[in-house]
């Protein structure tokens, strides 16, 4: 399937990459259960938080480590399919699935601290979405797909920023809260514009933009990072990433736009269905929880009094 067949169960499935990914929810384990009462303000962590951050580890993996992972590297469509899955997709579920003990101990490391100005909701959009569309201008793309060390630490500072990003949606700690229920409902709809230009670049292109998916010689290159053996094997076995093609070079690329585009506004906009809902039920006084006692909320960064 997919061409898939030609390739070994290593360069399918990244056993060192696996490795660690097992051994990073057998962490998550351990920190919940044994050793949770070295933190203060520990309690249980339901199935449902459990479940959450291992589907997004589990997320994660298949896109940079699973089979997507490696269809990435042939088809444009499976790229922008791997983003959506890093970015939008595992980064909220890991968050979701850490316990607010955790996060207070985490946010209370001072280098963090002083990096608190990038989780502003402007800041942290345009950082995110500034990233993501400067990766995505073509010379700039293939150029980090051909260079290891920088491929690695910009995906990096990919999750990193994305988790700044989805940080004003689902923060769990009310004394940091930095928007309302209308701020995140703007935040949503600033996230959805910001990424339109790249996509809409990638969608509505006469020809075909990158030549790691175009160029033999260029895609070789850059399968040799995440396949075993001599990157010159690959072109006199397969000639080229449109032996594996389902479609035109030009057609999977438009297919990836659009596929990143639909991911986001599903994603977004089911975001959007649940902070208005909650928004609502707010300001009309049926969110007990919020309504009720003497809640605290974050204004520009400030405590003040609801």
């Amino acid at each position: 399937m997919l061409g898939l067949s030609y390739f070994s169960f290593a360069d399918l499935w990244s056993p060192l990459f696996l490795a660690a990914i097992l051994l990073l929810i057998a962490g998550y384990f351990v920190v919940i259960g044994p050793l949770s009462g070295k933190f203060p303000g520990s309690g249980p962590v339901s199935l449902w938080q459990r479940l959450l951050f291992v589907s997004g580890i589990i997320a994660l993996y298949l896109a940079q480590g699973g089979p997507v992972s490696l269809l990435g590297h042939i088809m444009f469509s499976f790229h922008m399919l791997s983003m959506a899955l890093s970015y939008l997709v595992a980064v909220p579920l890991i968050m979701l699935g850490i316990p607010e003990w955790i996060w207070r101990a985490l946010l209370k490391v001072n280098p963090l601290r002083r990096l608190s100005f990038l989780a502003h909701p402007v800041v942290a959009a345009l950082v995110f979405n500034g990233l993501f569309s400067l990766y995505h201008i073509p010379a700039i793309h293939d150029y980090v797909m051909l260079n290891f060390t920088v491929h690695r630490l910009y995906y990096l500072v990919l999750f990193l920023t994305a988790g700044l990003m989805w940080w004003t949606l689902i923060n769990p700690l009310p004394e940091r809260r930095m928007a309302s229920g209308l701020g995140k409902i703007g935040f949503i709809f600033l996230n959805m514009v910001l990424l339109t230009p790249a996509c809409g670049l990638i969608i509505f292109a006469d020809q075909t933009l990158y030549a790691t998916y175009s160029d033999p010689d260029t895609w070789a290159q850059a399968m040799g990072y995440c396949v075993s053996g001599d990157p010159a094997v690959l072109l006199q076995n397969f000639g080229g990433p449109t032996f594996f093609g389902l479609m035109s070079p030009k057609v999977d690329q438009q297919v990836g736009g659009i596929a990143m585009k639909f991911i986001q506004e599903i994603i977004f906009a089911s975001m959007l269905a649940y902070v208005f809902y909650h928004w609502y039920k707010k300001e009309n006084g049926q969110d007990d929880a919020e309504v009720s006692g003497s809640p605290s909320e974050v204004d520009g960064g400030h405590l003040t009094r609801a």
